[in-house]
């Protein structure tokens, strides 16, 4: 299985400025590149990793193994606050999501997160649930399907598709990775085709996203984190497309900005709300060209970060 690599690491770890006796919380555990390298700033602080990937814990548990203050929670981090509860955690200093796939995840053909390698049409993270990719493009109806593309996707030529998949599975059950990307190629113009991205990259991430929950477990799970932060506390979230990019950036956006400026201003006294978080990042910040060319899968990153005074 080959090393993940973490994503704006540095960049991470400058923004949490972690300290050698702080609780923090890393969401997203999978290939643990980040975990391992906040790990290695601790003393006598405790690192707690969420991660609902049998397969990733285990990987996980080799690169963190030379550690003693950390502990793995098998679950989904919309869990986040009621896990940490249970174990007496109520603030913390800082919270890493790392919301990307990771390497080992799409490296290994079966788990069918691929469209570039031949498996089954899985996507599960958590590989306990019963719905997974073959499921919905099986089974779900052409206009859910749609909904799905168009959504999770932002595929333009989500109809087209989705009437291709309907029509080929009156025929034939659609099972593994490589038969669903022939089938939107089938589906797609020349001109699509044609293009360096592939073309069924939407398509791919639309179904992930559905099979997984990930927005709505997304906006749920940053609620939570935004409540654990201790004063000086810096929550660190890091995207891989427009829709998760959107949520961090919205929810960032409300706790700086009051809803009631307009009203205040117009009132005859002068009255200002006063937040209590600050954007660290006021931009996003993406991955420098050295990056991109070392890891190609960091290309489309954007960090956000924000601090609780």
């Amino acid at each position: 299985m080959l090393k993940h690599k973490p994503v704006l690491l540095s960049e991470t770890l400058e923004l949490l400025n972690i300290k050698s006796d702080g609780i923090y919380v890393d969401c997203t555990l999978g290939g643990a590149g980040h975990s391992e390298k906040i790990l290695e700033k601790l003393t006598t602080g405790k690192l707690y990793c969420l991660e609902q990937d049998k397969q990733a814990i285990i990987y996980a548990k080799v690169i963190l193994n030379k550690f003693h203050n950390y502990e793995i929670i098998a679950t989904n981090f919309r869990h986040l606050k009621k896990e940490l509860q249970l174990r007496n955690i109520l603030q913390v200093d800082g919270i890493i999501y790392d919301l990307g796939v990771s390497s080992p995840q799409l490296d290994e053909a079966e788990r069918g997160f691929s469209y570039h390698q031949d498996g089954p049409l899985d996507m599960r993270m958590d590989q306990k649930q019963t719905l997974s990719a073959e499921v919905i493009v099986n089974n779900w109806s052409f206009e859910d399907i749609v909904n799905i593309l168009w959504i999770y996707g932002e595929e333009k030529f989500a109809r087209t598709i989705a009437r291709a998949i309907v029509k080929y599975r009156e025929n034939s059950k659609i099972i593994t990775t490589l038969q669903l990307v022939d089938i939107v190629k089938s589906a797609l113009p020349m001109k699509i085709l044609k293009k360096a991205k592939h073309p069924a990259r939407k398509t791919f991430q639309a179904l992930r996203i559905a099979v997984n929950d990930e927005l709505d477990s997304l906006r749920v799970s940053l609620k939570q984190s935004l409540q654990l932060l201790k004063s000086k506390g810096v929550l660190v979230v890091i995207s891989f497309h427009s829709l998760e990019d959107r949520i961090v950036k919205t929810l960032f956006k409300e706790q700086v900005v009051s809803k009631i400026d307009p009203l205040l201003s117009k009132l005859p006294m002068s009255i200002k709300w006063d937040p209590i978080f600050e954007l660290l990042t006021k931009k996003v910040v993406s991955p420098c060209e050295q990056e991109i060319q070392e890891n190609s899968r960091a290309r489309s990153a954007k960090l956000r970060a924000i601090i609780k005074f």
